[in-house]
């Protein structure tokens, strides 16, 4: 896995896409620590709060590559017959990804400090500050998963860094979309059947298995119908609420106004766990299928 890990990290710090992230996250972050501070404000919370806009662009452009590339250039046949796992092996690219979006939080925990010392009025409260932070990296790195599982899909990084950006967008807007979904019980079941179709054709795509895929949405459905037969009332704007719990991004608030919410991280945790097993059963239906 170490051996992935190396050669993941070197692939990103010898080309130009871990120093163009880093750059970017330094350049938004510094402006936003000047906006902030030539307003009085010491509130660095509300700085990592207006960072998380631009992992819509940084995400995209970290993991791209990551085996996108690999499958263009067809390296990736050296890496299924490696005597790997292809646990180890996403796991190595993964924590390789995840260490190249630290490198600029490293420097970026040094503002606080620099804020308390420049600031005109008050004081940067630390144990905020870098809660912040540690939510911030936690957010990143379950973005970070979400983009290795989008470029395990694609043969170009162009398609990848685009698709990434896509989904990036919707899970960034996600809550504010829902107020235009109907609060009807109705709707909510519609929506849910939509959300079934949806997955049924991401397992088809991982398992190339139509007939389960079909037989997976029909007991969904099915299970879905019942209890919706049994509890009609309780849809009523049941699928906005869902999506509310599943926001990505909308769990980082309780950082932002200085509350150290353990369950977003555990949120966040789980989110990279999902994705990278998905990851996983990618790339070894690939390395099965070579």
């Amino acid at each position: 896995m170490w051996a992935i890990y190396e050669r993941e990290l070197d692939s990103q710090l010898n080309g130009l896409t871990g120093y163009v992230y880093g750059a970017l996250m330094l350049l938004f972050g510094g402006i936003y620590v000047m906006a902030y501070n030539l307003t009085g404000s010491t509130e660095f919370t509300m700085v990592m709060y207006s960072m998380t806009f631009i992992l819509l662009l940084a995400v995209p452009l970290l993991t791209m590559r990551s085996v996108a590339e690999e499958r263009h250039q067809k390296t990736d046949q050296l890496l299924y017959s490696l005597p790997l796992s292809m646990t180890r092996i996403v796991l190595g690219k993964y924590l390789a990804l995840v260490s190249v979006a630290a490198m600029p939080l490293v420097v970026m925990a040094l503002y606080p400090a620099i804020l308390n010392a420049l600031a005109s009025s008050g004081t940067v409260s630390m144990a905020s500050a870098y809660g912040a932070l540690l939510g911030f990296f936690f957010l990143t790195a379950a973005l970070v998963s979400i983009g290795l599982f989008i470029s395990s899909l694609m043969e170009s990084t162009a398609l990848a860094a685009g698709a990434c950006f896509i989904v990036m967008l919707l899970l960034y807007f996600l809550t504010p979309l829902t107020d235009y979904i109907s609060t009807s019980a109705w709707a909510s079941l519609a929506a849910f059947t939509l959300a079934v179709i949806l997955l049924a054709a991401a397992v088809w795509r991982l398992t190339k298995n139509g007939l389960f895929a079909l037989i997976a949405a029909l007991v969904a459905e099915a299970g879905l119908v019942a209890a919706f037969g049994l509890w009609q009332e309780r849809f009523s704007g049941l699928f906005a609420a869902v999506v509310g719990k599943l926001a990505v991004f909308d769990r980082f608030d309780p950082f932002a106004y200085d509350i150290f919410d353990i369950r977003s991280l555990a949120y966040y945790a789980a989110v990279s766990g999902v994705f990278l097993f998905l990851t996983v059963q990618t790339m070894e239906r690939r390395r099965w299928a070579s």
